[in-house]
């Protein structure tokens, strides 16, 4: 949309609409193309007994969307955290997570709690080490 209009001098200047000359810069997102990674998802906890103690089963599509390589740190409730060495295993569901229970239960955490899963970056918040499972 060019219009055209006088100049003093009797010139004709054309002038460009300044929404036609916008429409070309693209937005920013996606200029710059990166997108959030998700860091940490809220997941149920299961337990299984027969699983060793300090091990737990995470689907390997989790692990990817978390990324989860080696260890886990689990958080229940804002209050206990646990770290466990991470087996893949494509049965078990994309939301659970599943761990031996003995322990947890002693620590007043029941079976099918909702836990914040993310994956193990070291000693935490404050140097605070992790408790482990």
């Amino acid at each position: 949309m060019v219009s055209e209009q006088e100049a003093p001098s009797g010139e004709r200047k054309k002038k460009r609409d300044i929404r036609a000359i916008l429409q070309m810069i693209p937005p920013a997102s996606q200029l710059f193309g990166e997108e959030k990674k998700v860091k940490e998802r809220r997941i149920r906890m299961k337990f299984h007994d027969e699983l060793k103690e300090g091990v737990a089963k995470i689907n390997p599509q989790l692990a990817k969307e978390l990324g989860i390589q080696d260890k886990v740190e689990v958080v229940v409730a804002h209050r206990h955290r646990y770290v466990f060495s991470v087996a893949l295993d494509e049965e078990v569901p994309v939301n659970e997570i599943w761990v031996n229970g003995e322990k947890l239960r002693e620590d007043g955490v029941a079976d099918n709690s909702i836990v914040t899963v993310r994956a193990y970056r070291g000693a935490g918040v404050g140097g605070a080490p992790a408790g482990q499972a």
